[in-house]
């Protein structure tokens, strides 16, 4: 074990530089406090991460799913969100347990061809992503406030001045943000629930499988893009990152108390983004599939057809809030990983402006283009396309981080226990399988 744990501690070392090191151990960890106020320090990036889970890239497929088939692929958000709480768990594990983020640590791994592939294929998969967000967030203005799609997506650009002075303020500030817009989506989603009164009965029943989310294409179809929608491989740098900006113990007592605490976060949040992917497919599902709707597929259509079915003004101007809360959300969080990514492979410090300017052009060209040339339904397939990007990047993703903490060497003591391991390398093939299948099947 002492053999085990000075690899461990080169290979941290093999490079000085920290993750985000403006924001490195700067949230102050109580010592010997009790369980609440030590969780209590921790909460936070769970939250932030829980946001790719809720991005306007899910919304479509929950909406579809709900509308064509009711409460049955409810099983497929739910293992979906399984899935994420076991790889959300690897990467807070790795980047406490090693001081490294995953981009870092694929740099230290692979050779440096290697190493430039993965970081091209992860700036791919967060431009498709902050793709989903401009598009998103230009849909929720266009529903507010009737702006052309065009006008929204331009807006949508000028965020980079407010992350510019949000980051200035401390980490944790933008934590408290990002925990107030979730909660806003929370709070918007509640009432919209309760105005469509699903069949509890049936909502229970639906999270349970079902054979005919195999047997029926359709529903096969679905079901796949809601798992691979879910699963952001962003998120998994992103994590291993932002974990590393609480300020524990440098030792084994203290990453595994961190280990401990930072899992709790992560599996709260999730939860939390259970439900709303969830009350998504139900109010679909209560508003259009039980009510003869059931080719709704399209956030505008959705939006269009919540207040007149459901009865009541409000439904489709906070469903509208819920998805600009979100866009905006995904926003803050992809800033952060392009940082992370393109630091942590390239070695490559570049001002966190320019850097968010770069990836928002190539998001906002091709969504500006589409926009003038194909309108409402132009966008609406723009964002499916972002989400069979996201797809095929995932595995690229998934794999390292799987690989790195089945490593003794890499992780000493905290390495994946022999369950673990077999488990991880049944979701990471299990999630490249579904995922080439909708590639695919999509191509075709």
């Amino acid at each position: 074990m002492e053999a085990t744990n000075t690899q461990t501690k080169n290979w941290r070392q093999e490079s000085n530089e920290n993750s985000l090191g403006d924001v490195h151990s700067s949230v102050h960890v109580p010592k010997g406090a009790g369980f609440f106020k030590t969780l209590r320090a921790y909460a936070g990036p769970g939250l932030m991460v829980a946001v790719g889970y809720m991005d306007p890239g899910n919304w479509a497929t929950d909406i579809a799913g709900g509308a064509r088939y009711g409460y049955r692929l409810l099983s497929v958000v739910l293992i979906s969100n399984l899935f994420a709480i076991l790889l959300q768990h690897l990467a807070l594990k790795l980047g406490i347990a090693t001081g490294r983020d995953l981009a870092q640590a694929c740099r230290d791994h692979f050779s440096r061809p290697v190493g430039f592939g993965l970081w091209l294929l992860a700036e791919i998969a967060i431009a498709a992503c902050d793709l989903a967000e401009v598009i998103g967030s230009a849909i929720a203005l266009n529903l507010l406030f009737g702006l052309p799609l065009t006008i929204g997506v331009l807006i949508t650009s000028l965020d980079v001045l407010l992350l510019l002075y949000l980051q200035n303020k401390g980490f944790q500030v933008l934590e408290r943000i990002v925990a107030s817009l979730i909660f806003l989506i929370v709070g918007c989603f509640g009432y919209e629930l309760l105005v469509s009164q699903p069949n509890v009965g049936d909502v229970v029943a639906g999270l349970i499988p079902h054979t005919d989310v195999i047997t029926n294409p359709g529903m096969l179809y679905i079901a796949i893009g809601i798992l691979g929608a879910t699963v952001m491989p962003h998120n998994l740098y992103l994590h291993s990152s932002i974990v590393q900006t609480r300020d524990f113990g440098r030792n084994d007592a203290g990453r595994q108390s961190a280990i401990k605490f930072a899992t709790i976060d992560s599996t709260v949040s999730l939860f939390l983004a259970f439900f709303i992917n969830a009350a998504i497919l139900v109010l679909s599902a209560a508003a259009f599939h039980f009510s003869g709707n059931q080719q709704v597929a399209d956030i505008t259509d959705a939006h269009r057809l919540l207040d007149p079915i459901l009865g009541v003004k409000l439904a489709g101007i906070l469903f509208a809030v819920a998805l600009l809360a979100s866009g905006q959300n995904s926003t803050l969080t992809g800033t952060l990983a392009g940082q992370i990514v393109m630091e942590g492979f390239l070695n490559l410090r570049v001002k966190p402006w320019l850097r968010r300017l770069i990836t928002r052009l190539v998001a906002i060209v091709p969504a500006f283009v589409v926009t003038i040339l194909y309108g409402e339904h132009g966008t609406s397939e723009l964002l499916v396309l972002s989400q069979v990007v996201l797809s095929l990047q995932l595995s690229f993703a998934v794999v390292p981080l799987v690989q790195f903490t089945c490593d003794k060497e890499k992780m000493g003591r905290f390495v994946n226990p022999g369950w673990l391991k077999t488990l991880s390398w049944a979701v990471a093939a299990l999630i490249m399988g579904l995922n080439g299948y909708l590639l695919w099947d999509t191509l075709a």
